[in-house]
Order: structure tokens, then sequence, then C-alpha cells
């Protein structure tokens, strides 16, 4: 029930609107967003023709914009704006959306400061809409097993979490990219780093970065593509998070260490190249990781193999419906990413830029 009684009761379907047709809107939003019943997929913005034409040709009953100014034209007639553009547009795109009466899902990095995110997050609440952040991957598969592992206490006192995310692509290819520097919110500790610190917060707590290296290994390359952040958190655990694109030999996904044994996990969740190929998050083998790729848990001799569980993106969209037919900003449901959280990620980045 509504925390606030007098708070209205929202009827189904959501009317939503997606800013951006990138990988972003294109691969994640929209297609989590179509397969829910709760919404319906009303706009897109996007000023690419290809992207326009896609968009179109998958979606064929939302309409098709140039820009995210005249999905806020339309605020009337919707109830949900998704941005799914550059870091540096999502504090002044969603300023203009709450206060135009929108609730708002952002893409991660959230924004290009901590400070304007408070800001944000304290504007939501004034004005009684719901914000949030898409940070999907705590509901990557393996997240969700380690998570799971930490809850039953199987690996004892954990002292050493490593996370990485590294990926070999020598170029940037992406025109935004190309020209953003940090400032703009460009860079792998932007883009990679975001999750891999939201997900050592959500395991392990508050934390505080005690050594941080930054580079820019690629050519054009105008922020980093190559850095390592070392946290210690309030709880005693010690987070050393890796993300690099310019990554020939890639290490495990996991690594954590704990006073009664390890969790060792190679390879990334399947979920983005799943949606990219075109499937369907209703799809029976969606989120579901091949077996070969299972963690190893226990002693080194003493090894089982963990199956991964499945992954489950569409449970943001869900948890927001929840949130949102339940009355908003008053229900007391909770939202997928209390956006308080993502806050504290770019205070944890902006502490890695002062250190390193």
């Amino acid at each position: 029930m509504p925390a606030d009684s007098t708070a209205p009761i929202r009827s189904s379907p959501i009317r939503t609107a997606v800013a951006g047709f990138g990988l972003s809107g294109s691969v994640f939003h929209a297609p989590l967003i179509a397969a829910n019943p709760a919404y319906s997929l009303d706009a897109i913005a996007t000023s690419d023709a290809g992207r326009k034409a896609a968009a179109a040709s998958r979606h064929p009953a939302a309409t098709v914009v140039d820009t995210p100014a005249e999905l806020l034209a339309r605020a009337g007639g919707l109830d949900l704006l998704v941005l799914g553009t550059p870091p540096a547009t999502h504090y002044p795109l969603a300023k203009a959306a709450l206060e135009a009466g929108l609730d708002v899902v952002v893409d991660k990095p959230f924004t290009v400061r901590s400070a304007v995110g408070a800001e944000l997050v304290d504007l939501a609440a004034r004005l009684g809409r719901v914000l949030t952040v898409f940070q999907n991957r705590r509901w990557d598969g393996d997240f969700l097993t380690l998570r799971g592992l930490l809850e039953r206490g199987i690996l004892g006192t954990v002292m050493r979490f490593e996370s990485r995310f590294e990926r070999w692509s020598p170029s940037v290819t992406k025109a935004w990219k190309a020209a953003a520097t940090a400032g703009d919110g460009g860079g792998v500790l932007f883009d990679l780093g975001t999750h891999l610190l939201d997900q050592a917060v959500e395991l392990f707590g508050p934390a505080t970065v005690t050594y941080a290296e930054l580079a820019a290994r690629r050519p054009g390359e105008r922020a980093d593509d190559d850095v390592f952040v070392a946290l210690r958190h309030d709880s005693g655990v010690t987070s050393h998070l890796s993300m690099n694109l310019l990554c020939a030999q890639q290490g495990p996904r996991y690594r954590v260490l704990g006073s009664d044994g390890g969790f060792t996990k190679h390879g990334v969740d399947p979920q983005e190249p799943y949606l990219a190929a075109g499937g369907s998050p209703l799809d029976a083998d969606y989120g579901v990781e091949a077996r070969e790729w299972a963690g190893q848990l226990g002693l080194d001799g003493h090894l089982d193999r963990l199956p991964t569980e499945r992954g489950a993106y569409p449970e943001f969209y869900r948890i927001l419906a929840d949130k949102i037919l339940d009355g908003g900003a008053a229900s007391a449901l909770p939202l997928p990413v209390d956006p308080a959280g993502p806050v504290e990620v770019l205070r944890l980045i902006e502490q890695a830029r002062d250190l390193a």
C-alpha cells in the first residue's frame, strides 16, 4: 500500500519515452520496456537516420522524434522518461523532466559530478517524483550468484574482493566517446567503472578510495581506458577493481577471498549480447549462462563448480513498475536503485581522480 493513503494509484500501462537509441536505448531500455505489459513504449528520440529506422521497425507503436526536447514537449501525455543519452546530458534532461512532472530513469553514470546528482535527488524528493538509475549489473547472473554466497556466509569473513571488466576494443568507435573528456563523462571509469564501484559498495558497504591509476592507452582516447582503483570498505574488506579496454588477455571477472574459502568466476554475463543479437527477455533461455562458465568455489585442490544464477535485467523495470503503480514517490515500495547509491559512486570516482 502507498505510504500516503491520499496518493493516487496510477493505472497501467505506464506511458514511457526513451531518449537515445544507441546501445543503451536500443539494447537495454526499449526491449525491457516493450517486454513488460506494465509499460507502453510511446515515444523514442534519436536524430540518427539509421537509428530512427531501426526504432520504427522494432517498435512500430512508438512515435519516433529527433530530440529529447520533443519528448519533453509531450510530457502531458507521458508518465516516465528514460535517459539513454550521453552522460553530460543527464543532469539537464533529468532536471527538465522532473520539473515537467515526469518520473525519470537515468542510465549510468547518473551524472558527471556528485554534487549535481545529489541536487537531482533533492529535486525529485521536493517534487514528489520517482527518480532512479539504471545500474543493471546488479542483476547480472554472476553478481546474483556471488551475493547469494555472501548472504549464506559460505566464504566466511571476506578479506579481498577483485572485480574486473576487461575488453579488447583498440579503437574508439562511438563519436561522442571519441570527443568526450572526463569532464563530459567520457572514459572507462565513468563507463564500466561505474558498474564495478556500484557492485563493490552493494556487496561490502561504504568505502574510501585508497589508491588509483588512470591511463589513456588507445590513440584518440581523451579520457581514460585503463584504470585500477583500490577501495577500503568500512566493513574491513579491500576491493581491487580493474577496467581496461585494451586488454589482450582477460583475467577472472571475480576473485573473492574469504576466511573459509574463495570464489573465482570467468566470463561476462550473457544478457547484453543476447539482447544485442535480437533476443527477447521473454525467451526461455534469456539470461542463462553456459555451464562451462560456472565459477569455482572452495580451496585449491578442493574446488567445486558453482552454476551461475539466471541473469535478471527485467527485474529493474518490474520493481520500478510496482513503485510507480503503487503511488510513485509516495509509495513505501522500494526503488530498483536508490539514486543515493550512484551519487556515492560518483564521489568515489572523484576521489580516484584526485589520487591518480
